[in-house]
């Protein structure tokens, strides 16, 4: 008893309490006498009991403790149980289901919870399933117990046949099992259900809660399958399906009602037809009440039913019967239902989608009859068009004068979404001209005249869906209607341009990039198109949409584009994007749009008259920022200096990325990279030697453009090498924390590596990275962690040395290597993803060439050789990589590197078992491997490890990866030195691999895992 009053007196501590402290004690405390055996007998008291004493607290809450305790222990535990205890404790939660049945619902519900899972472990009784009907036949019996037999009966199913991930103590050959048992009892538990909805009461309120038990008892059991066992043709007369019908005309009792007819017409194909006979009383009962009164609950749940009974059976809706053609008129009405929100449309799309696309399916040679009843249902699309377009619509009352944004519901742009199967089905009954016929808008000849506008925006919603479809057609269309709307739109002054209208604009704009190839054939309609455009990049809501479109329009109409005024139009675009404050997205497209176009223009003076404009303010930024004395400005001033600087940097990153790809196709005399080169680099250079550089927002912005301009500029950036890199590593040494400066060097290593007169040059580079003070410091994973990027950065630029290089770089570079070697070691130690795998992704290229450059050189390797250099680097490397290696298939994130690091495991191996038979043996050998291994496994802690685990997986990875070596280097030596990424393939690399993932499946859980890393 005096634990019973703790545990009181903790639950009502936990509930109501004020102190936040007191409440997380008391928890801990009831978290930790659910573990005890007591909690079995103080739980199963309480709710037996009839005097508890503790009147300080609510019975309910204790109670329902009590219960929830049970069902967890049970769950957990239950398996365990003696016999005798499991029949004593079955019998207590019968006394206490009896006890809970008037109330409170949610105990009573937790107590046949607690029951179910019981059941389930029931395991000494050879029919538990049996013993529980006979027990609740015999709770019947008493009075009231009726009720604990409905909650029970409507648990059961779902614990035991629907929830069969709930739990996975339980094998699932058992559930299987238990639930044909619970099948088998589907007669007698439908009798029950049919006395109990016979039953009279008193109370109006008592007789339909009574109702929904009923209703959601015979939910659960139809869903788990219970009319499977019942003849179908017994089906239609079934006097449920007649309660079933009666609770449709109840309010309470309506939802549930609508969920079991649902159910039964999923899973019994044949219930359908029974359902159309019963349509009318559905359509005049019910549907028609509610549509006259507004009644959004029973014209969704309706919709909701008759679209399940349209897509069981579309073949019969496709007869065209009398019922048929009543039910699709029903749903005709329901999404034409203006009322409320989409979701009643929404519920009736799926039906819409399968109808339509079983027409469609139809074959020509089913006969005449088939294509007579195709016939039928063309009028019935186009009024479903009609009605879809309508409820598609956005109305003023989306805009928000407050937040002076236009806001779509989502609800809206849900039912968009769900809308664009059903559009193009229909457009492909119809035919894409009949279909745009529908969306023509007549008479918008005046611009002065009142424009529909909700209803122009959502036709265009629609037509913009259906672009695939109409193009695929080949049958061209008068677009002049398109482009009456440009013209009234791009007339309109800013102010009248707002709220709704910029939605218009948008979907305008996907329209024009939809058929820009259409549209573009139209020379006259260039120049109204570029300032429609251009209207719409100084606007937020359409700024996305119009550059998409202004990208589109000039790769389809380049020819008409070169019209000298036309170029003017796009350079004057070109520079009023300073002040339509573009995100460097939309900006990129609308600049790359461009440079594609004036790249191309024959001429290389008007070509470099028109870029000039085009990077005018690039220039201007730029030189404002470097020329003017910033520290007399205010922070705000500077800041504004600061971001047009590094706007105009992306503007310049993205002209020389476009300008790469337009000079392929013109003669090498036309190409003006050169001249931009030379205009670019001496700016940059004076730029990266300012103090301005500290700010991270400039550097990125330098250094993108920087690379792209390397990436663009070929052979002519090559004697500029020195300075840059000269730059870049000055200002890392200087901003550590920017690690785009080691990015840019990566590009340029990237790009003339191959260059044997730069490789000092790449050397000095990369100890100067590697000796920095913030690659240093990468000493464990949890440093790792706090520098990602970084750790990305320096780890992918040692991976594009080691690529590029020569062998006698590299050899060269011995202790640099070891340096970077260690680090990635330690690397792919930390949490973070990307920087563990760009960590890995560098031990596997260092180890792949190592490999290919040792089996080019087995017969002699030489002292001061890169294979030479090789093996000693991974003598002094391999203890900590192994280690680290380890430690990365621990834990949560390890599931991400399972592939790499048992490639690197795999090469390793391959390298090891290479110099087991050359004169470096005393340096490196399958002993080495062998050691590194054992000592990986001994240093972790003992926690870490199941029992017995660190004896036998040293052996047995052994053996895996003398497997896999052989695999690798026979892939190699296949290949010509190459892995061509085939070593997994083979039975070794497989075996390694499953015994890598393996560990990491059974280690993910790691308690407690604290910051690691060996350096040796």
């Amino acid at each position: 008893m005096e634990l019973q009053v703790k545990v009181a007196q903790a639950v009502y501590i936990l509930n109501h309490d004020s102190q936040s402290s007191n409440r997380v004690a008391a928890n801990q405390w009831l978290v930790q006498f659910q573990q005890t055996d007591a909690a079995w007998e103080v739980a199963t008291s309480i709710l037996t009991s009839d005097h508890h004493h503790h009147s300080f607290v609510s019975d309910f809450e204790v109670e329902f403790f009590a219960a929830q305790i049970l069902k967890r222990k049970i769950q957990n535990e239950g398996c365990y149980l003696q016999l005798g205890a499991k029949e004593a404790l079955l019998n207590a939660l019968l006394v206490a289901a009896h006890r809970f049945s008037t109330g409170p619902p949610q105990l009573l519900t937790q107590i046949c919870l607690a029951l179910s899972a019981l059941l389930l472990r029931a395991i000494e009784h050879r029919k538990p399933i049996e013993q529980l009907f006979y027990s609740l036949q015999n709770l019947q019996s008493q009075d009231g117990g009726d009720v604990a037999v409905l909650e029970m009966l409507t648990v059961l199913p779902e614990e035991v046949i629907e929830d069969q991930n709930t739990d996975s103590s339980l094998v699932l050959a058992r559930r299987s099992q238990y639930g044909q048992e619970i099948i088998s009892h589907t007669p007698m538990v439908l009798e029950f259900l049919l006395q109990q909805s016979e039953k009279r009461f008193d109370g109006g309120i008592q007789l339909h809660g009574r109702n929904r038990k009923i209703l959601r008892c015979l939910l659960s059991w139809v869903r788990a399958g219970c009319f499977s066992v019942i003849p179908l043709g017994s089906l239609p007369a079934h006097p449920l399906l007649d309660f079933v019908f009666n609770s449709l005309q109840v309010l309470s009792s309506f939802d549930l009602a609508i969920e079991v007819l649902v159910e039964l017409v999923s899973r019994h194909e044949g219930l359908s037809q029974v359902l159309l006979g019963r349509l009318q009383f559905l359509k005049d009962m019910l549907l028609l009440p509610a549509l006259t009164k507004g009644d959004e609950k029973v014209i969704g749940g309706l919709a909701c039913l008759l679209s399940e009974i349209g897509q069981a059976a579309p073949s019969l809706i496709v007869e065209a019967s009398a019922e048929a053609l009543a039910l699709t008129d029903a749903l005709l009405s329901c999404v034409a239902f203006s009322g409320g929100d989409w979701e009643t449309a929404d519920l009736t799309l799926q039906f819409w989608c399968s109808l339509a696309s079983y027409i469609l399916g139809l074959d020509v040679d089913n006969g005449r009859n088939m294509k007579n009843n195709k016939d039928i249902f063309l009028p019935l699309f186009s009024a479903l068009l009609d009605a879809l377009l309508m409820r598609a619509q956005v109305d003023d009352s989306t805009y928000s004068e407050h937040s002076g944004t236009v806001d779509l519901p989502d609800g809206l742009i849900q039912f968009r979404m769900n809308l664009v199967e059903l559009l193009v089905d229909i457009c492909q009954l119809l035919r894409p001209a009949t279909f745009i016929e529908k969306l023509s808008f007549g008479g918008l000849a005046s611009v002065n005249m009142l424009i529909p506008w909700k209803e122009v925006e959502s036709k265009l919603y629609a037509f913009n869906v259906v672009a695939d479809v109409v193009i695929e057609e080949g049958q061209t269309f008068d677009f002049s209607f398109i482009m009456q709307l440009v013209t009234i739109l791009s007339i309109r002054e800013p102010d009248e341009l707002k709220g709704f209208k910029y939605i218009v604009y948008r979907s305008l704009a996907d329209v024009i990039g939809s058929y820009s190839k259409w549209i573009s054939s139209f020379q006259a309609n260039a120049k109204s198109l570029l300032l429609f455009f251009a209207a719409g990049f100084t606007e937020s809501l359409s700024s996305r949409a119009c550059a998409n479109a202004f990208r589109k329009y000039c790769e389809d109409a380049s020819t008409v584009i070169y019209e000298p005024p036309n170029l003017e139009i796009l350079v004057w675009i070109a520079e009023g994007l300073e002040n339509s404050n573009l995100p460097f997205e939309d900006e990129e497209e609308v600049v790359g749009a461009i440079t594609t176009i004036l790249g191309s223009v024959p001429s290389k003076e008007l070509k470099n008259s028109l870029l000039a404009k085009l990077l005018s303010f690039s220039y201007e930024a730029i030189a404002k920022l470097i020329d003017e004395d910033n520290a007399s400005q205010n922070p705000a001033a500077y800041l504004q200096i600061l971001n047009s600087a590094a706007r105009g940097l992306y503007r310049m990153g993205s002209v020389f990325s476009h300008l790469a790809a337009s000079s392929l196709t013109v003669p090498a005399s036309v190409d003006c990279i050169p001249g931009l080169l030379s205009v670019f680099w001496p700016m940059l250079e004076k730029l990266f030697r300012s103090g301005h550089m500290e700010s991270a927002t400039l550097s990125a912005a330098a250094c993108r453009a920087l690379s792209v301009a390397i990436q663009s500029s070929g052979q002519h950036f090559v004697s500029l090498l020195p300075n840059v890199l000269e730059c870049l590593l000055t200002n890392f040494a200087s901003f550590q924390n920017h690690d785009c400066y080691i990015r840019a060097a990566t590009v340029a290593v990237e790009e003339f590596s191959h260059k044997e007169e730069y490789g000092p040059l790449f050397v000095t580079t990369l100890e100067r990275f590697t000796y920095a003070a913030s690659i240093m410091g990468l000493s464990s994973s949890y440093i790792c962690d706090q520098e990602p990027d970084l750790v990305e950065a320096y780890t992918n630029f040692t991976s594009s040395f080691v690529r590029g290089a020569s062998k006698d770089i590299l050899a060269a570079s011995g202790s640099l290597l070891e340096v970077s070697f260690q680090k990635a070691a330690i690397c792919c130690t930390a949490m973070h993803r990307g920087a563990a795998l760009a960590a890995m992704s560098f031990m596997c290229c260092f180890l792949e060439v190592a490999l290919t450059a040792l089996l080019e050189s087995m017969a002699c390797i030489s002292e001061g050789s890169f294979s030479a250099v090789a093996i000693q680097v991974i003598s002094h490397s391999g203890e900590g990589l192994v280690s680290n290696i380890v430690y990365a298939l621990l834990g949560v994130s390890a599931m991400s590197r399972v592939h790499k690091s048992a490639t690197v495991l795999q090469q390793l191996a391959a390298i090891c078992s290479l110099s087991e038979g050359s004169t470096w043996t005393a340096v490196l050998c399958w002993k080495s491997l062998h050691a590194w291994l054992l000592s990986a496994v001994q240093a972790l802690p003992v926690e870490y490890l199941k029992q017995g685990e660190a004896e036998t997986l040293v052996p047995i990875w052994l053996k895996a990866l003398a497997g896999a070596a052989s695999d690798y280097l026979e892939c190699m030596n296949c290949n010509g030195g190459n892995s061509s990424h085939r070593h997994m393939q083979g039975k070794g690399g497989r075996v390694l691999k499953c015994l890598v993932r393996q560990f990491a499946e059974t280690h993910r859980n790691i308690p407690n895992l604290t910051s690691f890393a060996i350096t040796k």
